[in-house]
Parts: C-alpha cells; sequence; structure tokens
C-alpha cells in the first residue's frame, strides 16, 4: 500500500509544485493501493490563493489545466484509492477527496470541508463540475455548490462529502479491504463506472476558458483573493 500525502505551504495549498508532485507520486504507485491523506492537521485548504493572485491569463490557464489533470489522475486511478481527511479539505482539497473511491474523515470539528468557490467569486471547471454532479447526490447539489459553505465533518457526511467519521486506522482497514479485490478486475470494473464522467468536447472546454479566464484573472478577484487571505491570517 502506499500513502500518498499531500504536503506543502499554507495548509497542503494545491500550489503547482504540489500538484505535479502528486502527479508523480501516483504514477510511480502504478495502481497499487493508495491512502490519500495531508501532512499536518488538513488534507488541503484548497487552492494556493497566493500563486492564483499573481497569474496572469497565461499563468492562470496552465494552472487551471494541471489541476484538471491532477483531478483526472486521483479520479481514474485504477487501484484501489481511500482518501482519509485529517482536517481541512476545502474547495480543491474538498474536489480531491471526491476523486476518492471510500472517503473516511477525522470527526474533530476543527475541520471544514466543502466547495467555497462561488463565495470566492470562482468559476468551476467544466471537468470539475461534472465530479461534483456525479459525487454529490441530487438533494444536496444545490446546498454543496451554490451555498458554497464550509461544513465540520458531521454536516460534511450528512451532505456525502465523505462516507463515515473515523481515524486513520479505520481508512486504512477500509483500503484493505478493497485491496482484496484481483486487482485486474477490480481496475477494468473501476474504469467502467468512470468512462465518460469527465468527458467533455474540446470545443466546449476551449469556449469555457475563453470565457472564464477573464474573470479568474480579474483585479476583482485578486482583490478579493487577497482580502480571504487577509482574514484567515488574522485567524490563524
Amino acid at each position: 500500500m502506499i500513502d500518498l500525502v499531500l504536503e506543502g505551504p499554507g495548509k497542503n495549498a494545491l500550489s503547482t509544485v504540489l500538484m505535479r508532485e502528486l502527479l508523480a507520486k501516483l504514477e510511480a504507485a502504478a495502481g497499487a493501493p493508495a491512502l490519500l491523506t495531508g501532512a499536518g492537521d488538513a488534507l488541503s485548504a484548497g487552492l494556493n490563493l497566493v500563486e492564483l493572485a499573481g497569474f496572469d491569463v497565461a499563468g492562470m490557464r496552465a494552472y487551471l489545466e494541471l489541476l484538471e489533470q491532477t483531478m483526472h489522475a486521483l479520479y481514474l486511478y485504477p487501484g484501489p484509492l481511500v482518501a482519509f481527511v485529517n482536517g481541512h479539505a476545502i474547495a480543491g482539497g474538498c474536489i480531491f477527496t471526491l476523486c476518492a473511491d471510500h472517503r473516511v474523515s477525522s470527526p474533530a470539528p476543527t475541520g471544514k470541508i466543502g466547495l467555497n468557490e462561488v463565495a470566492l467569486g470562482l468559476r468551476f471547471p467544466r471537468s470539475v463540475l461534472q465530479l461534483v454532479r456525479r459525487r454529490v447526490a441530487p438533494e444536496h447539489l444545490d446546498e454543496v455548490v451554490l451555498g458554497a459553505g464550509l461544513h465540520d465533518p458531521q454536516g460534511a457526511l450528512r451532505l456525502g462529502l465523505v462516507d463515515e467519521l473515523g481515524d486513520l486506522a479505520l481508512a486504512r482497514a477500509r483500503l484493505a479491504a478493497l485491496a482484496q479485490h484481483p486487482a485486474d478486475i477490480y481496475a477494468a470494473t473501476k474504469a467502467e463506472l468512470r468512462a465518460g464522467v469527465l468527458v467533455e468536447d474540446a470545443a466546449q472546454a476551449r469556449a469555457f476558458l475563453e470565457d472564464a479566464l477573464p474573470t479568474w484573472t480579474s483585479p476583482a478577484l485578486r482583490e478579493r483573493l487577497l482580502g480571504f487571505l487577509k482574514q484567515r491570517s488574522r485567524r490563524a
């Protein structure tokens, strides 16, 4: 079994460096049973807002493409993949959690889990929204996405963002149980279940980027992100 540990500044914020490291780890794992978690007291506090605030259009395009590439690699990983949410799993951190085959969260009430992109003024990339539609039950979808709230573990369990509450030992036990299945059959069946979920028309993807990138790189959004970072630093 392989541990895929997200580790970086800002409570493992999803920087370009962190995502490239995770892609390399996934490739090296080569389909072995894997546990996704974070270093310290968080899985990931979300996108690296410091990095985002400094991007021009070309840099933002590259960042979003890397984010989607990493999400695809997690969601389509051929072997068993269990996420242990050991603290915050916010925005991109929540998305990466939703990619796992099974999701266990620590019950500690200090951890916040959710998709707050709309509250930050960020549009979801198309394939990310497709993943959310697949993973979140229809009756909770508007609350999760449009409500843009951050939930304690009990709330995340109610909304289906995680499957159960427990400790790291429970997450490893769930992974061990999945690893008992024949690896080739597991991989083939998982591929069939995932087929078509993240597929989108290339022209539509380009059209989305052309429409969304001005918002993602606007001065107004940069000011909002920097303001959010200042508020977060005061609470830290």
